[in-house]
């Protein structure tokens, strides 16, 4: 909004003309969702302790945990209320990319949403049943998928729509440019050209399997939000290069023409997820819940397929793979070994793997920035993969 006003009235003030720069709204982007994100914090703290939507604590989970039941939950809707205030105020609204991300993160964030009030209203730890909650899941990643398929090969919305029609003509059987392959990390010619049907399969497990892994780690105070914003603003500037044509022309990575408005979302992203962590540090004054974790995961998959860094997602998350993995592994090693001997047993003293660490005696703060620490690194050697090549 803010672009299309500095627009209409840069011929009486010259000086508006900074608006055009995308690093200058995605600064101010950061800031304001920071500014929104600490203002507005105290009173959103308040009002959830007064609706008294407190966070229903599994009892098969850390004993040590059962002192937070009772902290606020749903606090994720104070990191989308930054976001989506800061991104409609500093974005170029005619960016096709930004509104199908904040589709797709608002979209997995009404999911969470409804997920933690059932958490909060019938006192179910399980909130909504994962069958249902998957299906919701499923439709959203796969309309992103139909969309982001043709947007990400084509320069404008006419050429998606024309692009769309040559697929159905073709008998849904039409080649991808080369812009929508998988990319293959430190190689500069080594890619997989997918197709419609293989990139809409890639793209919708992307999207949802980020999303839940990011709530599979939003375990402990802190642990989920600091990698994702470690990631997201890594991704932004993956976004920014790959919009650019001369950066992507000479770190040979795919030119996605509007790739590098994303940045204005990936700064609001940061600046909502550091003033959620003011209040989310240890010991938090408020929870995530899964209206936040659901839908800053379904935006980092998102962002990644736009950008075609994909694999470069994986590495630079891999605190929520690894999470996730533990989760799987934990519970097909006890199906197998119940089935088997009778008797389940376990590959970790607890899943997801930050309660394992929790278990062998690690304290609560330890294991969160020790993942940082992690995460942090795992993201620069992420961002090395653009010009190790």
């Amino acid at each position: 909004m803010l672009l299309w006003l500095a627009q209409y009235f840069h011929q009486d003030l010259g000086a508006l003309r900074v608006f055009n720069f995308i690093t200058f709204r995605a600064v101010f982007a950061t800031l304001t969702a920071l500014a929104i994100g600490l203002i507005s914090g105290p009173g959103v703290i308040r009002m959830l302790t007064r609706m008294k939507v407190g966070q229903a604590v599994r009892t098969d989970g850390p004993q040590t945990h059962l002192i937070k039941s009772g902290t606020p939950t749903m606090g994720g809707a104070l990191i989308l209320l930054a976001i989506g205030v800061s991104t409609l105020l500093w974005s170029d609204w005619s960016n096709r990319f930004i509104w199908i991300v904040l589709i797709v993160t608002l979209g997995f964030g009404a999911i969470g949403w409804v997920d933690d009030y059932r958490k909060v209203v019938y006192k179910d730890p399980e909130g909504m049943r994962s069958r249902e909650k998957y299906f919701w899941q499923s439709l959203i990643g796969l309309i992103a998928a139909v969309y982001l398929a043709f947007s990400v090969s084509a320069p404008t919305n006419t050429k998606v729509w024309q692009l769309f029609m040559e697929w159905v003509y073709s008998g849904f059987n039409l080649d991808l440019p080369p812009k929508a392959d998988l990319i293959v990390p430190f190689f500069k010619t080594i890619s997989y050209p997918l197709g419609v049907w293989g990139f809409m399969a890639l793209t919708y497990f992307v999207i949802v399997g980020s999303s839940n892994a990011v709530n599979l780690t939003d375990g402990l105070d802190g642990l989920a939000i600091m990698p994702t914003v470690m990631v997201g603003s890594a991704l932004g500037l993956v976004a920014y290069l790959t919009g650019n044509a001369v950066y992507s022309k000479y770190l040979f990575i795919p030119y996605i023409p509007g790739a590098a408005e994303l940045l204005i979302f990936c700064g609001a992203m940061a600046g909502a997820g550091l003033a959620f962590l003011w209040f989310n540090a240890y010991p938090a004054q408020v929870f995530m819940g899964d209206v936040g974790a659901l839908a800053l995961g379904g935006a980092l998959g998102t962002i990644a397929i736009i950008v075609r860094q994909e694999v470069v997602l994986f590495i630079m998350g891999g605190i929520f793979v690894v999470e996730t993995l533990s989760v799987m592994l934990q519970v097909s090693y006890f199906k197998y070994t119940k089935k088997r001997f009778g008797v389940g047993r376990r590959i970790l003293l607890m899943a997801p793997l930050h309660h394992h660490f929790e278990q062998k005696g690690w304290k609560e703060t330890q294991v969160v920035v020790r993942f940082w620490i992690v995460t942090m690194m795992l993201v620069l050697f992420g961002l090395s993969t653009l010009k190790l090549r």
